[in-house]
């Protein structure tokens, strides 16, 4: 696998948000439940010069609160970053942002793709796509109340009798915001089907604003062909790096030198594993470790036993448990 000349030269230079740069095409995208601060440090490791993205914070909900929430927490030195903001109210979205930008965002960013019915029933995620008047709105109101770069992220369309994915962008962009991710499929389709990379082709045509490509960004070589198919100005790695926090730095490795880093070994998987599960456990305490079980699951993967490892780290108590079987599994893959 090689890049193309004219790709080569189209990533050579940092990706600009606005008057924000960013020295990295690849991103990690913001999951619900999953890009905490431990997450997001586990990916800057391998990616340090790629925008990170927090869970979606509810608008009304921080309207209430008298302090913010720990899924809004960000390490003053983690750069660059963007807090995630969902909701269908302009003015609590203005003030919500500017909540983001005093905790330390650089940009944000706006939940407009979300599929979960919990979300599109209270006007958020994706039902803003049938009601691009409201989406306007919200990003013209949050552009007025901070100076950093407003960015959306959304999906092509209700479902495939209602793909609006051209008009909307250009709303977007209309209103002020400085670049959309798009992820290539419809609300309808949820995570199920094949992403549509001819779509995020076809925004990229109309808009001048940089254009996100995102959905099945898997491996280094599907992040390259959706580049090459969409000519976007960088790509988002969303349910890729569950288990495999390593994904964005080897797509950006790839990016910027041109040659391929080894996938992570069972061993590295399993070292990666016990201090993702210590890490959460010192940081949530046993909200921490109920968490911690999905993560554990995600990478138990590619390796002899690692279904029944995945059994028994579904249902941990402790933390002390955890780490005792993937010692143990450990131990079995250096013998």
């Amino acid at each position: 696998m090689s890049l193309s000349l004219c790709l080569k030269t189209r990533l050579s230079t940092p990706l600009k948000i606005g008057n924000f740069e960013v020295k990295s095409r690849v991103l990690q995208s913001p999951l619900s439940g999953v890009t905490d601060l431990v997450f997001r440090r586990l990916v800057r490791r391998y990616a340090p010069e790629s925008m990170m993205y927090t869970e979606m914070v509810q608008a009304t909900g921080l309207h209430y609160l008298k302090e913010l929430p720990k899924i809004m927490e960000v390490d003053p030195n983690e750069k660059p970053i963007s807090i995630q903001l969902f909701d269908c109210r302009p003015d609590f979205m203005a003030e919500a942002a500017q909540k983001a930008v005093a905790e330390g965002a650089d940009t944000v960013d706006i939940n407009m793709g979300c599929p979960v019915n919990k979300i599109t029933k209270k006007g958020g995620g994706s039902s803003l796509l049938r009601q691009p008047e409201v989406a306007e709105a919200i990003v013209r109101e949050v552009v007025k109340a901070v100076d950093v770069p407003v960015t959306v992220k959304t999906r092509i369309g209700w479902s495939d009798q209602e793909i609006t994915i051209l008009d909307f962008a250009k709303r977007m962009q209309d209103a002020g915001a400085q670049m959309i991710t798009v992820h290539g499929r419809t609300r309808a389709q949820g995570y199920n089907g094949s992403a549509n990379w001819e779509w995020i082709k076809r925004v990229k045509e109309v808009i001048s604003i940089p254009v996100i490509a995102n959905g099945d960004i898997f491996s280094v070589e599907s992040a390259v062909r959706c580049l090459e198919e969409t000519n976007a100005d960088g790509v988002m790695c969303s349910r890729g790096t569950l288990g495999y926090p390593f994904l964005v730095g080897e797509i950006d490795y790839f990016l910027k030198t041109g040659e391929e880093l080894p996938p992570a070994t069972p061993v590295q998987l399993l070292e990666c594993a016990k201090e993702h599960l210590q890490a959460l456990w010192d940081y949530k305490g046993e909200k921490g470790i109920r968490q911690a079980r999905k993560h554990m699951a995600w990478y138990c993967k590619g390796f002899a036993g690692a279904a029944e490892l995945r059994g028994q780290l579904s249902v941990i108590e402790t933390v002390d448990q955890g780490l005792e079987m993937i010692d143990r599994a450990f131990s079995l893959l250096t013998v």
